[in-house]
């Protein structure tokens, strides 16, 4: 494989099957909205926040602590999924919310790629192909999600009993992890 293939299969895999918090919160987004534009709005937000700070942090222009980072990333995740059980729909400004949360995300990506390197002279280019390999995955969960769920999102009982449990379970690992990555792990 070459370089770019190298650097798009890592992004890709940092999603699956190696990033469940970053899959979890994709899933929250999901399930914000049975509605395809919301969805799009919030997944857009997102890819353009991370996809900036990613940039910034693997050239070396921003540095923040990784325990504040990972440990904002799990309350972003809580944050996402306990608004889905009390909003039917995403209040209007959820797209710029998820922007800010996509900031968090993108240093938390950036930590991943700076303990993989980027090559001297082809920083960029591998920079884009691990972003484009993150954006593949995230899609591969969104598309999961779709298949897995499209037979029933409209029937009344989907808010019930899919939206509420998942986004409960998904709220509840995140806040283990914002406790464990804030005050457990060294």
């Amino acid at each position: 494989m070459d370089l770019l293939g190298t650097y798009l299969w890592w992004g890709v895999t940092h999603i699956l099957p190696h990033g469940l918090d970053h899959v979890l919160f994709i899933l929250a987004l999901y399930f914000s909205s049975r509605h395809v534009r919301p969805l799009v709005w919030q997944i857009t937000a997102f890819t353009a926040a991370h996809t900036l700070t990613l940039a910034l942090a693997a050239l070396g222009l921003i540095d923040v602590p990784e325990r504040l980072v990972e440990t904002l990333i799990a309350v972003s995740i809580a944050y996402a999924a306990a608004e889905n059980l009390f909003r039917t729909e995403p209040a209007p400004w959820r797209p710029a919310l998820v922007f800010g949360f996509g900031l968090l995300h993108g240093l938390g990506f950036a930590g991943v790629l700076s303990s993989l390197g980027l090559p001297a002279g082809q920083t960029v280019p591998a920079l884009l192909a691990f972003n484009v390999g993150v954006e593949l995955g995230q899609l591969a969960v969104l598309a999961g999600a779709f298949v897995l769920t499209v037979w029933f999102r409209e029937k009344g009982w989907y808010r019930r009993f899919v939206v509420i449990p998942v986004s409960a379970l998904i709220a509840l690992t995140a806040l283990y992890w914002a406790v464990e990555r804030a005050f457990l792990t060294a």
